[in-house]
């Protein structure tokens, strides 16, 4: 896989002086010598291909190839000559694959047909995979294969759709290679929105959301009413405070004969206020 690392193995014990351990690469069809070990001097040719800088390891006891982060430029055939008391050689076809990400399902563009045994719409559905190469991309029902679809060499963007009948949550779309897979399972009530149990789910989530509108709607009426009534009581308690109170007293004269001419008299009265 991308990002790991992998050792090619010469299957030596050990390297004497006069032994000579050479590594190339062969990719469409041009062959480079990328390492090797001669009187015991280990060489590494990578100064010439981008692909292999930094990343070449030789063992100098057994001359053993290691490529480190690997990626898919590194794949191709590896090619080892071994000339210790004889001439030996070895290859090494190395395939490296990209990391599989969790495939997509999404609502079809497509218009979805209509059931011949009701009235009811299907699900139309499409699952995607994005820049892939040598994969196979499928959906299933359960463990059974439904349809696949597969691409050999370049890296491009799958697509497969399916359609139900919207009746459960069994299906799933996989992305594998033959050693690797990931797979993203259906859920019918956050797609397939023609289905009457993606309907049904709406609805309550529906009334839900009518009754917490009305709950925070009750709250803000009950706290503006309450605010409203505090404010007014502090305005009329302001007035209050601002009203003098006062004391009469009332005190009585009676004019004397002689001021009245012996007419009917009056009684008048002094008011003094005490604040």
């Amino acid at each position: 896989m991308e990002g790991e690392s992998v050792t090619l193995n010469t299957g030596v014990t050990g390297i004497h002086s006069d032994d000579h351990i050479l590594w190339t690469f062969r990719f469409h069809n041009s062959e480079t010598r990328i390492a090797e070990i001669y009187k015991q001097i280990i060489s590494i040719y990578d100064s010439g291909d981008e692909r292999f800088r930094d990343r070449l390891k030789i063992d100098e006891k057994t001359g053993s190839l290691t490529i480190t982060n690997i990626n898919r430029l590194h794949s191709g055939l590896y090619k080892l000559l071994i000339i210790i008391g004889g001439v030996k050689h070895r290859s090494f076809n190395v395939a490296v694959y990209a990391l599989l990400t969790v495939p997509v399902i999404s609502d079809s563009p497509q218009k979805p047909s209509v059931s011949e045994r009701s009235s009811e719409q299907n699900c139309s559905l499409l699952c995607s995979a994005l820049n892939v190469s040598h994969v196979t991309l499928s959906w299933y029902k359960g463990n059974s294969v439904l349809s696949s679809i597969s691409v050999s060499d370049l890296s491009i963007s799958l697509s497969l759709p399916l359609e139900i009948q919207c009746l459960d949550d069994s299906y799933s779309c996989v992305v594998s290679y033959s050693f690797s897979n990931q797979t993203k399972r259906l859920n019918t009530t956050d797609l397939c929105h023609t289905c009457p149990g993606a309907r049904q789910h709406l609805f309550p989530t529906l009334i839900i959301v009518v009754l917490l509108v009305v709950i925070i709607a009750g709250v803000v009426l009950v706290y503006c009413c309450h605010k409203n009534y505090k404010h007014a009581k502090q305005e009329a308690q302001t007035t209050e405070e601002g009203v003098i109170y006062t004391d009469a007293t009332f005190t009585k004269c009676r004019a004397s004969d002689t001021e009245t001419n012996r007419r009917e008299q009056t009684e008048y009265s002094s008011v003094v206020l005490r604040l």
